[in-house]
């Protein structure tokens, strides 16, 4: 059954990719709903360049509701539920999809909110294999770059670098050795979007600056972007 879908939306590759398997399934995207957390370290939001997610939403032609969260643990999960509620009053969504592959506290916390909210709960990207749908994404011309790095294998350089074929191999490998989170879903790095078949404007970065975060953490945080033709 065809349905009328809010997509979690983070900027990042996983929340792109759970808009395409939405639209592929001939669901309706009645809209984004992207969190703005005040705590850089929230369990359940991400927040590197998470703002660009409107631009992102105006490349793809698919309305955005975006809502304030402090990020305080469980509490945040009020706030979600707040803007779930909104969306359904706003847009008259019938189902919440995320882009969740591994993370059970993710996939646990939302599947019971929308329990709650009489919304059906989506997962098209849970349990698949992680180098897979990472090859999936490239092959279906997603641009993808690193936002932030926090892992070993991962250092600075890497930042703004277009994740191709031989990265996932490299991805791969750190797997390999050390236990590695192909996806980045272990905290490992964070992605950002620039373009991709569901995009019908491409977006630019103009400048960013490298921050450190700690140790062998370090975000690119985009301090100017625009949108053009592609």
């Amino acid at each position: 059954m065809n349905m009328k879908v809010a997509v979690l939306f983070s900027s990042g590759k996983d929340s792109c990719y759970t808009v395409d398997r939405m639209k592929s399934r001939g669901h309706e995207i009645s809209c984004l709903i992207t969190m703005y957390s005040e705590n850089e370290f929230s369990y359940m939001f991400h927040t590197a360049n998470v703002r660009l997610a409107e631009l992102q939403a105006e490349a793809m032609g698919i309305a955005i509701l975006t809502w304030k969260t402090k990020g305080e643990k469980e509490e945040e999960l009020k706030d979600l539920g707040a803007a779930l509620e909104a969306a359904k009053k706003k847009y008259g969504i019938e189902a919440v999809a995320v882009g969740a592959i591994a993370s059970n506290y993710q996939k646990q916390r939302v599947e019971k909110l929308c329990k709650e909210s009489g919304l059906t709960f989506l997962a098209p990207l849970w349990q698949k294999k992680q180098e897979k749908l990472l090859r999936e994404m490239i092959n279906r011309g997603y641009k993808i770059v690193f936002s932030s790095v926090s892992a070993m294998g991962l250092d600075k350089s890497y930042l703004g670098k277009e994740i191709d074929e031989n990265i996932v191999d490299y991805l791969t490998k750190l797997d390999e050795k050390y236990g590695f989170n192909v996806s980045g879903e272990g905290g490992e790095f964070e992605t950002l979007v620039l373009d991709g078949p569901i995009f019908k404007k491409k977006l630019l970065i103009d400048d960013y600056e490298v921050v450190k975060k700690g140790p062998d953490s370090y975000v690119m945080l985009v301090k100017k972007a625009h949108l053009a033709l592609k």
